[in-house]
């Protein structure tokens, strides 16, 4: 049996002090790791990484490794100092659950990412040859597809288990920033996901009545009566109705990928969540329509203006600017506090669109796919209130010399479409714009609560 002493700073062979007159005092913990018994040994005023590294020391384990310990009666417990020592005769189990090596940008090894994105490749593959052949995409690949994604969530979600007696230390140190949020994709959500996504494709065929499509173009829509999946169906048929998907040869499975990429990126906040995405993209739908920008718009820009109401407040954390920047988020330290909300919006889109199965961009010219790119980003951006001022006057300065030839008069005019269609509740009836007074006001609270 082996004991392991850790206490840097302490010259070898000191032992402790009197532990009741508040002085630091050597604990020793007995555990069991598989059929091995062994005793840990540290000073009660250690820090936890030192406690931690004595266990791993135990373990032989790595410093990314993540570790559990659990009391006789099976409760996790947490490695810290305040550990409470036990006997020989009751001894904790340490287990190692996890081992991290050296992970990419998405969370997971580089290994394990080329495997995912060739499972990918080749079911895109495969789904082109069903579609070739049959002219529908299948539920089973539908399946494999999410299957795939499952398990890519699972790899990923591992990056956040570091509460209680789960440990990894990703980076070697910690650089004591808050985090943006707390809203990362989980298992239950995307699972709710995928049952919206299956009532989504049972609607793939139902034709919508020629009644709702007009509605569907005017502020007077009532969308709280719409379930999430009839929400996506809807989203789906605006793209047909604007001929997007016949200009621009957006496929349908694609298309559909897409927006459920969509929905699964969106929090359950109280305000900033799908439905708010599809109330501000219906409001847009309906503003395109009432002022017949397809004649002044061509139709890269009316894509711009589409996708960015989809987009502009994916991965919202439910705290505003002000809370990121104040609270040094990670978010605020990315993007230098210039609005780091609107810009990781655009950069959760873009990272969906880079996607194979879910890129709605990929039959795009090089040209036109810079030009979207640059008009979608400077919209999300201006959704930015603090920059209201400044885009208004922008506005208020073509007026009367408005030149739709003008590319720079289109994008502050396509700027102000989706600013006032992110704040259109005003413009809809009571009994549709009441309810999002309140989700307003619990959203504000949230943030309240969590500055203080």
């Amino acid at each position: 049996m082996d004991t392991i002493d850790f206490y840097p700073g302490l010259p070898p062979g000191v032992k402790g002090v009197d532990a009741e007159v508040g002085r630091p005092h050597l604990k020793t913990v007995y555990i069991k790791i598989g059929d091995i018994d062994e005793q840990v040994e540290f000073w009660s005023d250690a820090s936890s990484d030192e406690v931690k590294e004595c266990f791993r020391c135990a373990t032989e384990s790595g410093s990314s490794d993540i570790l559990k310990l659990y009391n006789t009666n099976n409760s996790l417990m947490n490695i810290s100092p305040r550990l409470k020592v036990n006997s020989p005769d009751n001894r904790y189990t340490l287990r190692v659950v996890g081992a991290k090596q050296c992970v990419g940008a998405e969370g997971i090894t580089p290994e394990i990412n080329q495997t995912l994105l060739s499972i990918e490749k080749r079911l895109l593959n495969l789904e082109k040859k069903i579609v070739l052949n049959s002219g529908d995409t299948p539920p089973a690949v539908w399946d494999m597809r999410a299957k795939v994604e499952g398990l890519r969530e699972k790899l990923e979600s591992v990056e956040h288990m570091s509460w209680l007696g789960l440990y990894k230390d990703v980076d070697g140190q910690c650089n004591g920033n808050v985090p943006c949020c707390g809203t990362k994709k989980t298992k239950e959500k995307y699972q709710y996901s995928q049952q919206v996504f299956e009532k989504f494709e049972k609607l793939r065929s139902v034709e919508l009545t020629d009644a709702t499509r007009e509605l569907l173009k005017k502020p007077t829509f009532d969308i709280w009566q719409w379930e999430d999946s009839e929400m996506l169906y809807l989203l789906q048929q605006m793209f047909v109705d604007l001929k997007l998907v016949e200009k621009l040869y957006i496929e349908l499975p694609v298309l559909q990928a897409f927006l459920f990429q969509v929905h699964l990126s969106y929090n359950y906040t109280p305000y900033h969540n799908f439905r708010h995405c599809f109330c501000v993209t219906q409001m847009m739908y309906g503003l395109i329509w009432l002022c017949d920008l397809p004649a002044k718009l061509d139709e890269i820009e009316i894509m711009i203006l589409l996708v960015s109401a989809i987009c502009h407040d994916l991965d919202h954390p439910g705290y505003n600017n002000s809370y990121q920047v104040n609270a040094k988020t990670e978010l605020a330290l990315r993007y230098n506090d210039i609005s780091p909300l609107e810009n990781h919006h655009a950069a959760v889109a873009f990272e969906i669109m880079s996607c194979e199965t879910s890129n709605i961009l990929k039959h795009l010219s090089a040209a036109d796919h810079k030009r979207f790119r640059a008009g979608m980003i400077k919209c999300i951006l201006a959704t930015d209130m603090a920059r209201h001022n400044e885009i208004v006057t922008q506005f208020k300065a073509t007026i009367g010399n408005y030149d739709n030839a003008n590319p720079d008069h289109r994008l502050t005019m396509m700027m102000i479409f989706l600013k006032v269609s992110d704040i259109s509740n005003e413009a809809r009836p009571m009994d549709v714009s009441e309810p999002w007074w309140s989700a307003y006001c619990k959203s504000s609270s949230y943030s309240r609560m969590r500055r203080s």
